[in-house]
């Protein structure tokens, strides 16, 4: 009954899409008369997308420079983080050059049918990344078509929140209490996720027929087989070169409860304990541990990355853009580590990676609702390497601030 539980909601939604693309396919174009319900649910989390943006990283900078978490754990911290991403990252856009999801798709029936790609001009080099990460208003921060630039200014107010001493409580009072508003607001509004989903799918899949649902398939057996190649692989291989066969065979007689834990729950917050006690069994020191693994929670997810480069690629495809090595690569790996790493940072943030990914690459923001659906089926494999990964992140953190002595620490004996 408990898993059942942790589960209602996902339950709930796959059903919800199932029912809609099954409506879809029976009725075709008639299913369109539930469009205006999808377009409703659309419009609510839309509104609250910059709020939260802007609330939960401000809070969430400021929070981290209140507890002092300087000096070189932190710097440790940020390299592993961003390192293990970028790796996961560039191993799933590997696998897409030989397995594309939409592969046999007839592509030209999707566009037809998808919202239009938004109308950009040939911009050189310096002119992309000045658009990509500053605007020239500051009333288009607070729109959703702008999300980079609005995250580098939350940075900023965090920060700036956080140096202004005694005189900055107020705010940083205003951050956190607000976050926690716009988060039960989100909370409410998902409760008809399963219907307002159901309504937006069952008119896609109206229009484009079972083409789209082939396209979804192919990208869960694409996203399995990366979860095993990430799971046994670059798990084994990162903690072998942290600490050799010791720390392997500590760490696989260990991580087991952990990832049945992360399997049952769904929930990477949820098993915060017990990672933090599977690290202490590993030699992991309690300090670095109950630092590395819930700040990872928020800021460090490789499931998310690795889904992050699967929706551009299926986006990009769908329209027509070249994925290959003399494509967007360089985009697609870098913003599939920004919506794990940095959106990552954004509890329950709804919609806001696939947002984050329309807008960078120009696309229109209804297609958010199409890509949360590989979020959806996606959410077992991808908790489960997002709250492993914490594990394996504090074994790095451990290894590259204590040196060689660690090592001659990893408990090998029964697990206590």
């Amino acid at each position: 009954m408990s898993i059942l539980r942790n589960y209602a909601f996902t339950i709930c939604l796959i059903v919800g899409i199932l029912i809609g693309g099954a409506c879809g396919l029976i009725f075709g174009e008639g299913a369109a008369i539930v469009k205006p319900i999808g377009d409703l649910f659309l419009n609510l989390m839309f509104v609250l997308i910059v709020p939260l943006v802007f609330l939960s990283v401000s809070s969430a900078i400021y929070n981290m420079k209140q507890m002092n978490m300087i000096g070189k754990v932190i710097t440790n911290i940020i390299f592993v983080f961003l390192g293990s991403a970028i790796v996961v990252a560039i191993t799933a856009y590997g696998l897409t050059l030989f397995y594309n999801p939409l592969e046999g798709i007839d592509k030209a029936t999707l566009m037809a049918n998808l919202p239009e790609q938004v109308e950009t001009v040939q911009l050189s080099s310096g002119e992309l990344f000045v658009k990509t990460f500053t605007v020239p208003d500051f009333l288009q921060l607070f729109t959703k078509s702008n999300l980079l630039p609005l995250i580098l200014f939350s940075i900023f107010f965090g920060l700036a929140t956080a140096f202004s001493g005694e005189q900055g409580k107020v705010v940083a009072g205003f951050l956190n209490s607000g976050m926690a508003v716009v988060l039960r607001m989100m909370r409410i509004i998902m409760y008809a996720a399963p219907i307002g989903l159901g309504c937006y799918f069952a008119d896609t899949v109206g229009q484009v027929g079972g083409q789209i649902l082939n396209g979804y398939l192919n990208a869960f057996v694409l996203y399995l087989v990366l979860t095993v190649i990430c799971y046994v692989g670059l798990n084994s291989f990162y903690v072998w070169m942290a600490g050799g066969t010791k720390a392997l065979s500590a760490f696989w007689r260990n991580i087991i409860t952990p990832s049945l834990t992360a399997i049952a729950t769904s929930s990477s917050a949820a098993c915060i304990p017990i990672n933090i006690e599977a690290s202490k069994r590993m030699g992991v020191p309690a300090s670095i541990g109950e630092t590395v693994i819930p700040l990872g929670t928020n800021m460090h997810k490789d499931g998310s990355v690795m889904g992050g480069v699967i929706k551009i690629v299926f986006l990009l495809t769908i329209f027509g853009q070249d994925t290959g090595l003399s494509g967007n690569v360089v985009y697609i790996i870098g913003v599939a580590v920004l919506v794990g790493a940095v959106m990552g940072a954004i509890p329950s943030g709804g919609m806001t990676g696939e947002l984050l990914i329309c807008s960078v690459f120009g696309f229109s923001p209804q297609l958010a609702a199409t890509l949360m659906v590989i979020s959806t089926i996606i959410d077992v494999p991808a908790t489960l390497l997002n709250s492993t990964g914490n594990v394996v992140s504090s074994i790095l953190v451990t290894r590259l601030t204590e040196g060689k002595k660690w090592v001659e620490g990893i408990c090998i004996s029964k697990e206590d």
